[in-house]
């Protein structure tokens, strides 16, 4: 079991004021155990406790083990991460999607989403009851309402209230890389019957700024001084560094100088290279607090979910093809997706990879399709993420409670490209010599030694747009980094079934972004779609 922060969820239930521009999220919770907004602000711990229940939203969705007694209703009641790696992944050139109808995933998959996407709404209004959680959270921190605390106790709450804080603009940077734009609303407006106004992407980018840069230098505390699974300053920093890379596509101009500075107070937080890579992924990667810099917590025994990274590693793993379950620490795999082509097709060699991140089952499998994208034998799986202890054993029984698994939201190698993306694009404060030894350090992880190293001709935007995808798979980085490149939709690069058809084909430039749903329109009259 881990020791975090959401470990407490299993011992308190407190009340939620959810606020939102529809009546879904304007509701109480469904708890068993319901105190009153007092006892659930009692002293520092109970604090400690409902902000858990904030850190746990982003995998969850309910009071009870998988999901049982929901926070709220929805289209799919699905938990946000599962929403976010199908809208990160399935429309990309890495994830080859098999349950297509099942799991409602045609528009994803093929690039012809609507406002009535499923999986759109949900991942809209899991972020908003994030939103919404954060800022009941933060109504009560302020001097009036911690006034009558120990001074040691008043410190750790305003520790609380700075993470409140980042988690919030955590979510605000999903709405902002998602939708491009969506309502605000803080601790200061009412709740229940209010329709907030539309904040476009430049004014959500400057208040996740300003939020982020505040609670980076005045509030989160340094990586060393809290439990793993709560936000840090580095992890602030490391989100500013994202917000910064991507600052163009939010309409915010060239933020690129900007973004080598936020990467280098991360490094300066003591982190470095974990030195087996597949171990980054595995059942104990909450013991990689030297690499991994922020993570979503999940764990088979208190945040038990059947989405989140249960999805991820279950669903890497076929279940009509010859792969062995067990040895991903699984009692059985779902066969949800595999990877198409062009990812393995960066590799230099599959089937005897001297790049150790280069982590697929190929037995019976072709690494190009022919047929249907749900066709199971066509796409290689991918075996990066398992539910293994560092000792090769399972980590609990994936069949009754799921995985074991983290998913590293945040971590050193990704804040390394981020850099040496930025100094390739003009900013300013470190050299191509820095950036090229910090892609080095990555690519001697990866091989072992320095066979795989680069020159300094070698290193330009291209080579760090494919050396995320080899580092970074499967994290929910690649339909963002496609867009800051242009080539997410268009025709400037195709890949199998872009677009719904084999061969591919160039996608209209509206899917850069999705659509605010459909029900949320007819809510919040502030809201449109202007190209859906």
């Amino acid at each position: 079991m881990k020791k975090t922060l959401y470990n407490i969820l299993m011992t308190a239930m407190v009340v939620w004021t959810a606020m939102s521009c529809t009546g879904d999220l304007d509701q109480m919770p469904h708890t068993d155990t319901q105190v009153t907004g007092a006892e659930a602000y009692a002293s520092a711990a109970s604090y400690k406790m409902v902000l858990a229940k904030t850190y746990a939203s982003y995998v969850i969705v309910g009071q009870e083990q998988g999901g049982g007694n929901e926070d709220m209703s929805s289209n799919n009641g699905q938990d946000f991460l599962r929403c976010y790696f199908n809208l990160q992944e399935d429309p990309t050139d890495e994830v080859a999607s098999t349950w297509l109808s099942g799991d409602k995933v045609e528009g994803l998959t093929y690039m012809t989403w609507d406002a009535n996407d499923p999986w759109v709404a949900d991942a809209y209004y899991r972020l908003y009851y994030t939103i919404a959680l954060s800022n009941e959270f933060l109504r009560h921190t302020d001097e009036g309402s911690i006034s009558g605390f120990g001074e040691q106790d008043q410190k750790e709450i305003l520790t609380y209230k700075a993470e409140a804080r980042f988690l919030r603009a955590l979510a605000y940077y999903y709405v902002l890389d998602l939708f491009g734009q969506g309502p605000y609303v803080d601790e200061t407006m009412p709740v229940g019957a209010y329709t907030p106004e539309r904040y476009s992407n430049k004014q959500l980018f400057d208040f996740i700024e300003s939020e982020l840069k505040d609670v980076a230098t005045n509030g989160l505390a340094a990586p060393s001084a809290i439990e793993y699974g709560r936000a840090s300053n580095a992890a602030a920093w490391g989100l500013l560094a994202k917000l910064y890379l991507n600052a163009e596509v939010y309409g915010a101009g060239n933020h690129y100088t900007e973004c080598i500075t936020a990467c280098q107070k991360v490094m300066e937080g003591g982190f470095s290279l974990e030195s087996d890579y597949a171990k980054l992924f595995n059942a104990d990667n909450h013991k990689r607090t030297n690499e991994i810099i922020f993570p979503f917590v999940v764990d088979g025994e208190n945040t038990v979910t059947w989405g989140a990274t249960t999805l991820i590693v279950c669903g890497q793993c076929g279940n009509s093809s010859t792969q062995d379950p067990t040895k991903y620490g699984l009692t059985n795999g779902w066969g949800m997706f595999r990877v198409r082509g062009e990812l393995p097709n960066l590799f230099d060699n599959v089937e005897n990879p001297a790049d150790s991140r280069c982590m697929f089952y190929t037995d019976s499998q072709t690494q190009w399709f022919t047929k249907g994208i749900d066709d199971q034998t066509q796409g290689y799986f991918s075996e990066k993420f398992t539910n293994l202890t560092d000792e090769g054993e399972a980590a609990c029984n994936s069949g009754a409670v799921g995985v074991s698994t983290d998913f590293p939201v945040l971590r050193l190698a990704d804040v390394y490209l981020m850099l040496a993306e930025a100094v390739l694009r003009g900013g300013q404060g470190a050299t191509k010599a820095d950036a090229l030894g910090l892609v080095n350090q990555l690519r001697e992880r990866a091989y072992g030694n320095a066979d795989g190293n680069i020159n300094d001709a070698q290193l330009n935007l291209d080579f760090i747009l494919d050396e995320r995808a080899r580092e970074l798979y499967l994290e929910c980085c690649r339909r963002t980094d496609l867009v800051r490149y242009g080539k997410f939709t268009g025709g400037s690069y195709i890949w199998q079934w872009k677009g719904g058809i084999l061969d591919g084909k160039a996608t209209d430039a509206k899917y850069n972004i999705y659509p605010i749903p459909t029900a949320e329109l007819s809510a919040n009259p502030n809201l449109s779609n202007d190209n859906y």
